[in-house]
């Protein structure tokens, strides 16, 4: 230890044991004022640091999209509903079957979950579901009506979610519809996926009456096959004949593989809001209306002579037990329809209703088959509710 020396003004020398205390003291005091201040900055800089990575991860953070609207068109006005968890995704707009058959409950019931990659779009075509109006013109309901509205559909979605393509998927007549969209528009579509599709209306009736006759005949079942003679062989130009041939189909699972658990599904699609127990009825009314007014000229429809090549990728599902529209007829379009890109799925535990039957193999398949193809998915992590 250092001992000063400090002379006083009596010239006595004073000594004063200061050294180590005094430097202690001051080293203390610069320390704390060190400590105090460093500490300050870099609280400071951590504060900073936090403020900007919340900001930088809200703005880069997903925001979905949860709307639905009324489009009117040509004085009919057509509901559509949009969810997903990034409104940037690609859009992926469902075509529901029927004609009239609006299956928006049901598709967001079983395959909700392509909303994590997708904007999906459910449209009530004219005459269906939420767009029904009693008072309409059914004679408005024509294969040529359908497609002008669904290009200002497309138009729309392409305008308001700012996407220069849409990939269109669509379910039975709804496919049949969506290929005769695509091969019109190429330029306004990504892809196509054609679910079970209607290929030829005529072709098809004639399958389900094989289909009725041989099974109820290998099975000695009697009653079907009396059945089977009071409505007649096709091709069928009353609805009441569709709809009744349609049960027997179901009665050997050509429709669904496996029989669905209906009344279940239906109350618990009531209680997760995707459809009042009042709108059930006009459901099933609207699509009534919608085959009476449109089933002598779907009789005419057939793909192979009207959509003979589309200017897109094209992917077919197919149920391997599908014995309404024919899984096999639908195979064999495939085969000499020209596409840029073709693929063809079957779903080997489905009939006609694949995105019901397998709804997670289904949804998973769409996912992996458009990746496939070049379009690019959503990833639904850090979603802001819009």
């Amino acid at each position: 230890m250092y001992e000063f020396q400090i002379i006083a003004g009596d010239g006595h020398p004073a000594k004063i044991r200061t050294g180590a205390a005094m430097l202690l003291r001051i080293g203390r005091f610069i320390s704390i004022c060190l400590t105090a201040r460093t500490l300050s900055l870099t609280l400071c800089a951590l504060l900073a640091g936090c403020i900007v990575l919340r900001l930088s991860a809200k703005a880069t953070a997903a925001v979905s999209i949860k709307r639905s609207e009324n489009l009117t068109l040509d004085g009919a006005k057509m509901y559509l509903l949009m969810r997903g968890a990034d409104r940037s995704a690609p859009v992926l707009l469902w075509l529901h079957g029927g004609p009239g058959g609006a299956e928006r409950p049901l598709f967001r019931y079983f395959n909700s979950e392509l909303e994590n990659h997708f904007v999906v779009v459910y449209w009530d075509q004219r005459g269906a579901g939420r767009s029904f109006d009693p008072k309409a013109d059914p004679h408005r309901l024509t294969i040529a009506q359908h497609v002008v509205d669904l290009d200002a559909v497309v138009d729309h979605l392409r305008q308001s979610l700012g996407q220069d393509k849409i990939i269109l998927m669509g379910h039975s007549w709804g496919a049949a519809l969506g290929l005769l969209y695509a091969q019109a528009h190429p330029d306004k579509v990504s892809a196509f996926i054609g679910v079970n599709p209607v290929v030829s209306t005529r072709e098809g009736q004639q399958a389900e009456y094989d289909f009725v006759l041989a099974e109820a005949s290998r099975r000695k079942d009697n009653g079907t096959l009396a059945h089977l003679r009071k409505i007649g062989s096709p091709p069928y130009k009353k609805v009441g004949q569709v709809l009744a041939m349609e049960k027997l189909v179901q009665r050997y699972g050509g429709v669904f593989h496996k029989e669905p658990r209906r009344t279940w599904i239906m109350v618990r699609a009531i209680f997760s809001g995707l459809v009042t127990p009042w709108e059930i009825p006009r459901l099933i009314h609207a699509n009534n209306v919608s085959l009476e007014a449109m089933n002598e000229e779907l009789l005419g429809l057939d793909l192979a002579r009207s959509v003979p090549s589309a200017g897109v990728p094209v992917l077919f599902f197919l149920g391997r037990y599908d014995r309404h529209t024919d899984g096999k007829l639908a195979a064999t379009y495939f085969a000499t329809l020209c596409a840029p890109v073709k693929r063809l799925v079957w779903f080997e535990k489905s009939a006609h209703n694949v995105p019901f039957e397998e709804p997670r193999l289904f949804n998973a398949t769409v996912v992996r088959e458009l990746q496939s193809i070049g379009v690019r998915l959503a990833a639904a992590e850090g979603v802001q509710r819009e």
